[in-house]
């Protein structure tokens, strides 16, 4: 359950989570030359940016489906760039509906590193009020990860 802080204007909860990713379709959209990079056996532009839709499921006090439009940067030898918005479907801390994730991070050699925010006015049900965000660190390929969503209830 919920780990509640008391703060001036809301109650802020954490609650925490794991999703598995269980769909990637990616795309190339924009490459800078014919140079590719291989990361974990798949070839990826050099310098450019590919489109990737990614579906989760989530277990634990976060359950549910996700469905992740993402555009993903490719900067050889750097951090390169993420961003996409997530449509989350299910149920966080026992309240039930929908919302949408923005992600903007970015990833490299190491991992993904986010932060997802939750868009205000996008919510249904018990998630319409939800305010809050997630940080995100993903190294290596696994299962499942973890999440931990910090929010509160306007």
């Amino acid at each position: 359950m919920s780990n509640p802080q008391t703060t001036a204007s809301a109650q802020t909860h954490f609650v925490s989570g794991s999703f598995s990713v269980t769909g990637w379709d990616e795309t190339k959209i924009y490459a800078v030359d014919d140079e590719t990079v291989t990361i974990s056996g798949a070839e990826y532009p050099a310098r450019g940016f590919n489109r990737a839709d990614v579906t989760y499921a989530y277990t634990g006090d976060i359950a549910g489906t996700g469905q992740l439009t993402y555009l993903l940067g490719y900067v050889k030898g750097s951090d390169s760039p993420t961003v996409g918005f997530q449509a989350f479907t299910g149920s966080i801390d026992g309240h039930e509906g929908s919302l949408v994730l923005q992600h903007n991070g970015f990833h490299n050699e190491d991992g993904v590193h986010e932060r997802l925010d939750i868009v205000a006015g996008l919510g249904t049900g018990g998630l319409s009020t939800m305010t809050g965000y997630a940080e995100v660190d993903i190294v290596g390929h696994h299962e499942s990860y973890e999440i931990t969503l910090r929010y509160s209830m306007s």
